[in-house]
């Protein structure tokens, strides 16, 4: 999920570099890190292989194939047999060459993905995020490449498994990406690079905002087991999304933490809740969040995630400095102050397709590529406010850390395993409430 200014485009590499060069200079550095030449060279054949097959994992697969000549997708895994069936069918028609996965490879076991990750050569993690951590452990433990989309999981349980593998994925020189992709926008670089060689002078305040619209909650099927329907409704489940002050804001989040050169907060206060979401299948998550992020320098960062209709809306990031303000709103990236100066996002400038190109070329030239703490320490942060709307209490993060919180159970092998958390007699499920659940308790 991205803002919709973010163009989508299936241009490859020589058309968007085409179109670029009209446009204007782009930073060497960025053209270097984001199209490297073997993307339009590469004959060796890498096996991929799908888990999750949603919009996001079918966007993502079919980069995949765009990013590396040799990608062909070999495996394909959803628990949900139609939604893996759509995406096979997707992906038929816009790369048939690439697709060699006939049905005895289309998986739909909850404990399937064991089995994409033994055949392939590399995996695209793209399940509802509570299960990213599991799936990664799995991927690293068999010796195989992994780009799993943001955020890479949902609980402090599981931020530490993902730490944990990350480092074993270092010591095996294993490739990893995470879908944060605005670290991959030549517009983004050449913006961050400005704040970071001092054009707005020292940072003092940041703000990331992203308000604006969510996706419906589904109402139950009838004799739909409860397992199923929160699957199927997986973004209003902390447990499975993180809630959206995670899920979608975590983008936000990380270009925050880029700024401050990939430092984190080290503590949150806010507040939140929600004030028209209340149906049944509207879940458990909030539908706005505040929060009040401080860093180690005593730098502040105001962040805000509001889906309430007819509202305000900005997906936004902006920094002040001790010369002036850093802004990036609406397609244009703003510099004020002695070095005031005004880019532009340049049209085709796909973030999700140029986030596979780098990672496809560390593993054809076995270059270091290791995406994950500073992906695991985004989505943290967006933990650690979730932990501060949901309690009220002001948290910090050695704390949060040390809380260990886990929401996701280890154990489910199937629809009819118990869900960890179930409705009352309404059909409505445990609501946080500030002031009376704990910062670290699982409120279910």
């Amino acid at each position: 999920m991205t803002n919709s200014s973010f163009l989508a485009s299936n241009a490859t590499r020589r058309e968007f570099l085409n179109r670029t060069a009209k446009v204007g200079a782009v930073s060497t550095l960025s053209l270097t890190s984001a199209w490297p030449g073997y993307a339009s060279a590469g004959s060796d054949k890498l096996k991929v292989g799908l888990i999750g097959c949603g919009g996001r994992g079918t966007g993502a697969a079919e980069q995949a194939m765009t990013a590396d000549d040799g990608a062909v997708l070999h495996a394909m895994c959803d628990v949900d047999a139609s939604v893996l069936e759509k995406a096979h069918g997707i992906l038929s028609g816009k790369r048939p060459d690439r697709l060699d996965v006939p049905v005895e490879r289309r998986y739909t076991g909850f404990l399937d993905y064991k089995k994409v990750i033994a055949e392939c050569d590399v995996v695209i993690l793209t399940t509802p995020p509570g299960f990213r951590p599991l799936h990664f452990e799995e991927a690293v433990a068999a010796g195989k490449h992994a780009f799993m989309e943001k955020p890479v999981a949902t609980d402090v349980a599981g931020i530490k498994r993902v730490l944990a593998a990350g480092k074993v994925a270092k010591e095996k020189g294993l490739k990893v990406g995470v879908g944060l992709q605005r670290r991959h926008q030549p517009s983004y670089q050449e913006w961050i690079k400005k704040i970071h060689d001092g054009a707005i002078g020292d940072i003092v305040l940041l703000r990331a905002l992203w308000n604006g619209t969510a996706r419906a909650g589904k109402p139950r099927l009838d004799g739909e087991r409860e397992l199923e329907y929160q699957i199927r409704n997986w973004y209003y489940f902390p447990w499975l999304s993180g809630d959206h002050n995670v899920e979608q804001h975590v983008h936000n989040i990380d270009v925050a933490n880029w700024i401050m050169k990939d430092a984190h907060p080290v503590l949150a206060r806010g507040m939140g809740g929600r004030q028209v979401r209340n149906k049944r299948e509207n879940g458990q998550i909030f539908d706005h969040h505040f929060v009040e992020y401080e860093y180690a320098d005593g730098t502040l960062l105001y962040s805000q995630a509001r889906q309430i209709p007819n509202c305000w809306r900005s997906i936004s990031e902006s920094a002040v400095g001790t010369l002036g303000k850093a802004t990036f709103d609406t397609n244009i990236f703003t510099l004020t102050g002695p070095k005031a100066e005004v880019l532009r996002l340049r049209q085709g400038e796909n973030g999700h397709q140029l986030e596979h190109y780098p990672f496809f070329e560390a593993i054809r030239k076995d270059l270091e590529y290791n995406e994950v703490e500073r992906g695991a320490n985004s989505t943290m942060t967006g933990i650690l406010g979730r932990m501060a709307n949901y309690s009220g209490q002001e948290v910090r993060w050695d704390d949060a850390m040390a809380s260990n919180q886990k929401l996701v159970p280890d154990d489910l092998a199937d629809f009819s395993s118990p869900a960890p958390v179930t409705p009352d007699a309404e059909g409505r499920y445990p609501i946080p409430i500030p002031g009376v659940t704990g910062p670290f308790e699982v409120w279910y």
